[in-house]
């Protein structure tokens, strides 16, 4: 995805002008996952498909910055790069437009005989255009035994798609990464706990749950959950977009490798406060971490 990003101070003048700073960047929940999980040490590979455009190749050229294996499938029909309008305001929130693009001709993933975790972005299911492509490649992976974690991305999206839906769909997955609001929409709790039991419940047995300004709790079928503080943001909170792919990045990257969860935890909150004070959803190359 390109992300399109306008920065306003002032609340937006509906029917009219309204100052801001816009930019565009490289963007997408799962491009930004596996960057973060790049420079965050893991062996990854990203899976999608762009559009034969400048934007597309700048993209894929941004990822291998990350240290990021790209296999990725061209739009051979004109369809152009994803692109998403993310309007930031003044207090640093964001709200996206996303236009589908090239994710919506997305076809089939084959998987590396070696891959030992596939994460599959909600956008991905729950978007019409790529949803048969997606639950095609997760069956694929569970029937190779291979684990599965999932984010389901958006909180309103799973509402238009169903709770219900978007659940018996996922069946079969090891792992969900989500954020309260989500978890509400998918279980109708609004803690962590009820979040966490409910999805457990429904068969997965590591659930995260990411609480903002609270910071993020994992929690493991028949096991203690582990809750760790948020991160001090390393300067000014200036834009919050990509926090949650970060953080999501950063723990699938530590859970490969063998890290502890509480570890995990830890590296993956403050990636994410590092996200909020700089512009931007992706690390500038694979020696970014802080």
């Amino acid at each position: 995805m390109l992300d399109v990003v306008a920065r306003h101070q002032r609340p937006l003048a509906i029917g009219s002008d309204t100052p801001a700073l816009i930019d565009s960047r490289p963007g997408g929940a799962g491009a930004n996952c596996a960057a973060w999980a790049g420079v965050a040490g893991a062996d990854v590979t990203f899976h999608g498909c762009v559009g034969d455009d400048a934007f597309g190749r700048t993209a894929l050229e941004a990822l291998r910055t990350c240290g990021v294996r790209t296999a990725v499938q061209t739009a051979r029909d004109g369809t152009p790069t994803g692109t998403c309008v993310v309007l930031v305001d003044a207090s640093a929130e964001r709200s996206m437009l996303p236009g589908h693009g090239a994710n919506d001709v997305l076809e089939p993933v084959r998987l590396h005989p070696d891959t030992a975790l596939l994460h599959l972005s909600g956008y991905t299911v729950l978007h019409p255009g790529s949803r048969e492509a997606g639950l095609a490649t997760l069956a694929m992976a569970l029937a190779a035994g291979v684990a599965v974690s999932v984010d389901p991305a958006s909180a309103a999206l799973i509402a238009d798609a169903g709770a219900e839906w978007l659940l018996a769909a996922l069946a079969g997955a090891e792992m969900m990464i989500l954020n309260r609001d989500e978890g509400a929409v998918l279980t109708g709790s609004a803690d962590a706990a009820g979040i966490a039991e409910a999805l457990h419940a429904r068969g997965f047995v590591d659930v995260v749950v990411k609480l903002g300004a609270e910071g993020a709790v994992w929690s493991r079928a028949s096991e203690a959950a582990i809750a760790v503080p948020a991160a001090a943001p390393p300067g000014p909170v200036v834009d919050t977009t990509g926090a949650g792919d970060a953080f999501a990045g950063t723990l699938l990257a530590g859970l490969v490798r063998g890290a502890e969860r509480r570890e995990a935890l830890h590296a993956a909150v403050r990636f994410a406060a590092m996200v909020c004070t700089r512009e931007g959803a992706w690390p500038v190359t694979a020696a970014d971490p802080p």
